[in-house]
């Protein structure tokens, strides 16, 4: 395909892979944000197997790794304390496999120092996107308070699940979740390499996120999360910060000493979260990716990794179709599939763990933890939560990361930078 000038409407990791990928192939890339400085928003997510394998495409899997936090386990138990979930990624049979927890801004920062050290991508911040008008020319963007954009070839709207782009309910969840990102100290009484969780029935949730470290910050780091509804948000930012640490210590008393670093209200960010898909990802020049396509409940951890899968797609798309229209076409078309299955599939699982549901949550502890503990539904279920079931890596030419190099490279980088001799 000729080389085109796209336009991308979004600075996160779908707009910044796709840039990547594309300018690549030897299009020129322009990125929209609307924020002043681009930077990620949030604290903690998981890097599965599918995001890995797009991230080590890019030749960035080892930075990631290097930043993060590696996770063997999604381990869940109830108030309790009988275990009612447990996903190792062992259960995968891909040797050496694991789940990297990391924060939003490392990941944010590898694919953004890859995009400013990559010819042919320009960055534009400050704009915000309103619509787009489409003739024979192009398609061009228009802005608040700007002039309207040059004609493009293609525009790949990254934008989130807040998009203006789908005019459809954006299907707002009742649960969001509080959110910290806290320093990890040694002796902490919790595993350093589980994704772990709490639950009381399904209406309340903690969980404890490893996420390595920033630069930044010089320190290892831990996402905490607390499941909360949106309408009792202004509850409890009345509430005193003690008695809302109480009622978090009722469910998991062993939090204390990480509850003890959150002295300001501050430091929690209270996050939405929306279940749509676009029932029209693709048209005249345009395509949308990522939660501007598909956007879910976090409770799988799949957010940014269909959003690097889509972004691949993109390119492969483009890569292969004859025309543009028929490079989108091939773009949505090997993700479809994936994409339909999971948005079912967290449709199905949230309630099961965010819900005022009394019975739901007794089918997940009563009948399916028993289950799960058994061949074949132990397989299926680490297949789920990593993101790999329904195979979706071959049709897009991907094959599962290397774990055991990845695995080798860190150890060997990171013995090199403490100065310690290496074996």
């Amino acid at each position: 395909m000729d080389r085109l000038n796209v336009a991308i409407i979004g600075c996160g990791p779908a707009g910044l892979a796709a840039g990547l990928l594309l300018a690549r192939q030897g299009h020129a890339i322009a990125i929209f944000d609307q924020f002043a400085a681009p930077g990620p928003v949030g604290s903690g997510l998981m890097i599965q197997p599918t995001g890995l394998a797009v991230l080590a495409e890019l030749g960035l899997a080892e930075a990631v790794v290097l930043r993060g936090a590696r996770i063997d386990a999604l381990r869940g138990i109830e108030e309790h304390g009988a275990c009612v979930l447990d996903a190792p990624y062992a259960a995968l049979g891909l040797p050496g496999a694991f789940g990297l927890g990391i924060h939003r801004a490392s990941l944010f920062d590898v694919l953004h120092a890859a995009a400013l050290a990559q010819e042919g991508i320009a960055i534009h911040a400050g704009h915000a996107v309103t619509g787009s008008t489409c003739t024979h020319e192009g398609r061009r963007l228009t802005f608040t308070d700007r002039p309207p954009s040059a004609a493009f070839d293609l525009v790949v709207d990254a934008s989130g699940w807040r998009t203006g782009f789908d005019p459809a309910p954006k299907g707002v969840l009742p649960f969001g979740a509080l959110w910290a990102s806290l320093p990890f100290v040694p002796g902490d009484p919790f595993a350093g390499n589980l994704l772990e969780q709490r639950y009381r029935r399904a209406a309340q949730m903690a969980g404890v996120l490893p996420i390595g470290t920033r630069p930044e910050v010089g320190t290892q780091e831990v996402a905490f999360f607390w499941s909360l509804k949106a309408e009792d948000h202004a509850a409890w930012q009345a509430t005193p910060l003690a008695d809302w640490k109480a009622e978090v210590l009722r469910l998991w008393p062993a939090l204390e000493g990480l509850l003890a670093r959150i002295t300001d209200r501050r430091q929690l960010t209270f996050a939405r979260y929306a279940h749509r898909t676009h029932p029209r990802p693709v048209k005249e020049r345009m395509i949308a990716i990522g939660d501007a396509w598909h956007s879910a409940s976090p409770q799988l951890g799949q957010g940014a990794n269909m959003a690097l899968l889509d972004a691949w797609s993109l390119a492969r798309g483009l890569a292969e179709g004859r025309t543009l229209a028929e490079g989108l076409r091939l773009a949505a078309g090997w993700r479809r599939d994936h994409v339909w299955l999971y948005q079912w599939v967290t449709k199905l699982f949230t309630p099961l763990y965010q819900s005022d549901s009394r019975w739901l949550p007794a089918i997940r502890d009563r009948v399916l933890a028993p289950l799960s503990r058994h061949w074949p539904a132990r397989g299926i279920q680490a297949q789920l939560m990593s993101g790999l079931f329904g195979f979706p890596l071959a049709p897009l030419g991907l094959a599962p990361p290397d774990y055991e190099a990845l695995a080798e490279s860190a150890s060997r980088i990171s013995l090199a930078a403490s100065g310690l001799p290496q074996s």
